[in-house]
């Protein structure tokens, strides 16, 4: 049964979507079968891995729909073996109108991925940057959260509040929710600044943050203009290296 990462931080421009795209590759690049749904109406984690937002037949909006689509109907196919994703686009935004008037606004999803998680190994989601219907949706549908920040001045703002609502959603409707770890992403060593938001997450958060921290990079930059993740763009990146030694420490949770 596959493991459900959420990739959260209501925090937009921190590295999620670069974070669900290049951890779903790498991850497949390791012959574990995984599935990437792309959760935000920006659609960015679609066209990260080389597919047309504007062109979809259906998208991650055909299972919030009344009457709503099989998940087995909306997932397609990448360029990378073992690799599927659900696509999203600017559609889902109705999405969150239509969850409010549901009685099971806040399990549709977790319901939805049920059926399919026998046929993964993991099942990765990019959320949107808010704490919105389709975000609470992606914390009960997750196993473990994977929580990206920005090594930058305004790095831990937010994050209690963040951190408040996972305990509300472990006290109600997902106790087995963990927090599987902080990633520190776009660090400059050549920063002061960088360093001391390092040292302070890790002395507050301790063991839940990741070893890895995914630098500043360029080419890490580039990769999604030509739909690829880092390790088709430029395996021999730093932001390769970075990713495939989040990978490593993923698999180990």
């Amino acid at each position: 049964m596959a493991k459900v990462f959420t990739i959260v931080n209501q925090k937009g421009g921190v590295g999620k979507t670069t974070t669900a795209i290049n951890l779903s590759a790498c991850i497949a690049i390791a012959e574990k079968s995984t599935l990437l749904i792309d959760l935000d109406p920006q659609g960015n984690a679609t066209s990260g891995m080389g597919i047309d937002k504007r062109a979809l037949i259906s998208s991650v909006y055909d299972l919030f729909a009344d009457p709503p689509q099989p998940i087995e109907a909306v997932v397609q196919k990448t360029n990378i073996k073992y690799l599927d994703i659900i696509p999203a686009n600017i559609n889902l935004v109705a999405a969150e109108l239509e969850l409010v008037e549901r009685a099971d606004r806040e399990v549709f999803l977790r319901e939805k991925i049920a059926s399919i998680r026998d046929y993964y190994d993991y099942i990765v989601i990019d959320c949107p940057p808010s704490l919105g219907l389709l975000t609470l949706n992606a914390l009960v549908a997750a196993d473990h959260l994977l929580i990206p920040i920005q090594a930058e001045y305004y790095a831990l703002e937010g994050l209690s509040q963040l951190i408040d609502t996972i305990k509300l959603v472990q006290q109600s409707l997902n106790p087995q929710l963990t927090i599987g770890g902080i990633l520190i992403t776009m660090f400059d060593h050549r920063l002061n600044l960088a360093r001391q938001v390092v040292d302070e997450t890790r002395n507050h958060f301790r063991d839940k943050v990741f070893t890895t921290i995914i630098n500043r990079n360029v080419r890490l930059g580039e990769a999604p203009s030509y739909g690829k993740p880092i390790i088709l763009y430029d395996i021999g990146s730093t932001g390769a290296e970075n990713y495939i030694s989040l990978t490593e420490e993923v698999l180990r949770i």
